[in-house]
């Protein structure tokens, strides 16, 4: 249930209609809009009868949100969100792009790529600490000390680290090192993991399952919106079909869909989606056409000898030209990058 408060409504009104809706046994998740305020209610909300809202001091109206996912929904905010991550805002006129090798190798190697990431455009540095591999005798990746060269990287450069966390238990150490959490595909409907990660105030980026539903999606994103973490972004990269030219078939789809029902930032990773390196250009330039927020890429200065994902790498000088065709593409869709 959306409830729509008047306008002037007073800051003791407020709290009032709060109060209100907790000692009905249920959340109210407040928005503070340019215009009005909005409260959504989370739970059984027969606890509470429409007229009887409507009647107390500051209502307006009190309206059912439709979909089964209510935080997520353009029902309940009707503008984008726009996420400011050190100064790089994520959902708004400019498209972010964040780049960086799959996996933190070493200091030295990570400090390289992220001076020319920079230099060819990237805002957001990426790179796993922890990876989740298929085999579990594959580089399972540093753990802390990755975690530790992604903030070096960060001071020589002053990129936000995004980075990926696997287990609740890891969420303290995430909270020193990372300025967005990323959940994997594999994680996607790890509800403990989505609901701890949604108990702490830290940009976080959801990717899409390998075989989830867009409705599967946006209930995952739920989970951490209704934990009190409001700061979500949402990442296709690619899901499961009996396809087998490419590593996953990329749903460019999901960009206008999910803009349609989500207020969220969209971000599309093409290199997960295509696992070849000369397909990623094209698939980047479709996302900035359909209507992406950002570009998550993985680049690697020596992609034959990267610990994983070297097939999906680009070269940094490769990037830079990329960046370079994004841009003209962005002007003519009314963005900037």
């Amino acid at each position: 249930m959306i409830i729509v408060l008047k306008p002037g409504t007073s800051d003791e009104e407020r709290e009032n209609i709060v109060i209100r809706i907790e000692e009905a046994g249920l959340s109210p998740h407040v928005l503070m809009g340019k215009e009005r305020v909005v409260i959504a209610v989370i739970g059984d909300e027969r606890a509470l009868q429409q007229q009887t809202l409507s009647a107390i001091p500051g209502v307006e109206k009190a309206l059912p949100i439709l979909s089964p996912y209510k935080l997520v929904s353009r029902e309940f905010k009707k503008e984008n969100t726009v996420i400011d991550v050190d100064g790089v805002k994520i959902g708004g006129n400019k498209i972010v792009m964040m780049a960086g090798p799959c996996s933190v190798e070493t200091k030295d190697l990570l400090s390289g790529i992220a001076g020319e990431i920079k230099a060819g455009g990237a805002t957001v540095l990426r790179g796993g600490a922890f990876k989740p591999r298929t085999s579990p005798y594959s580089f399972q990746g540093l753990g802390e000390e990755g975690l530790e060269f992604l903030a070096e990287a960060k001071k020589q450069t002053g990129l936000p680290i995004i980075t990926e966390v696997m287990d609740p238990r890891d969420m303290p150490m995430m909270m020193k090192y990372a300025d967005i959490i990323q959940i994997g595909a594999r994680n996607m409907q790890n509800f403990r993991l989505l609901a701890e990660v949604g108990a702490h105030n830290k940009p976080v980026m959801l990717k899409r399952g390998l075989s989830a539903t867009i409705k599967e999606f946006l209930l995952s994103a739920e989970y951490i919106m209704s934990a009190g973490n409001d700061q979500v972004m949402l990442c296709e990269r690619g899901i499961r079909t009996f396809e087998t030219a490419t590593r996953n078939t990329l749903d460019l789809s999901a960009v206008p869909v999910l803009k349609q029902l989500t207020h969220l930032p969209v971000i599309i990773d093409p290199s997960h989606a295509v696992g070849k390196t000369p397909l990623i250009p094209s698939m980047a330039k479709a996302a900035v056409a359909a209507g992406a927020d950002g570009l998550m890429i993985e680049v690697h200065s020596n992609p034959a000898e990267a610990f994983c994902d070297g097939d999906q790498a680009m070269l940094p000088n490769d990037f830079k030209s990329l960046v370079s065709e994004l841009k003209r593409i962005a002007v003519a869709v009314d963005r900037d990058i």
